[in-house]
Formats: C-alpha cells, structure tokens, sequence
C-alpha cells in the first residue's frame, strides 16, 4: 500500500461510519465526502476491519474517496 509521504492523513484523517444498511460514510474534517454502497461497500468494510493499523485505515479510506495520489500521476503524451 501507497505512504503518505506529506503526513496529511495524519494532520487530516479521513473518518467512517458503516449504516445499518450497509452502506460506508466517508467524512474528512467533520464534511462528508463519499458514501460506498452495493458490492463496493462490503468489499471496503471487510478491508477495514483487517486492516491491522491506522495508516493502512486511512490509505484504504483515501482511494475509497478517489483522493488517492491526486496531483502526482504522469500525463501521457506529450509534454
């Protein structure tokens, strides 16, 4: 799994909830930011309860909300 090498995680953690029906709330800073559902979900639940430590928790949070790596992917093409 990816590092978070600027410490934001750290600074600013992502936060969760998993609803009764199943779905996963994604906050980050007390703001809601996705809501998993369907299969998607209960992939994402299962990887957070193994997950055995907190950073591994926020990097699964992290791509779960698309904010992963944003700002460092290579451009195709040219220049």
């Amino acid at each position: 799994m990816g590092v978070d090498a600027r410490g934001r995680l750290v600074e600013d953690p992502f936060a969760y909830r998993v609803t009764k029906d199943g779905k996963v709330l994604i906050s980050r800073g007390g703001r809601p930011v996705v809501t998993v559902g369907g299969p998607a979900a209960e992939r994402l639940t299962a990887w957070l309860e193994n997950a055995s430590d907190e950073p591994q928790i926020q990097q699964l949070l992290a791509r779960a909300t698309g904010n992963y790596r944003r700002g460092n992917e290579r451009r195709g093409g040219r220049a």
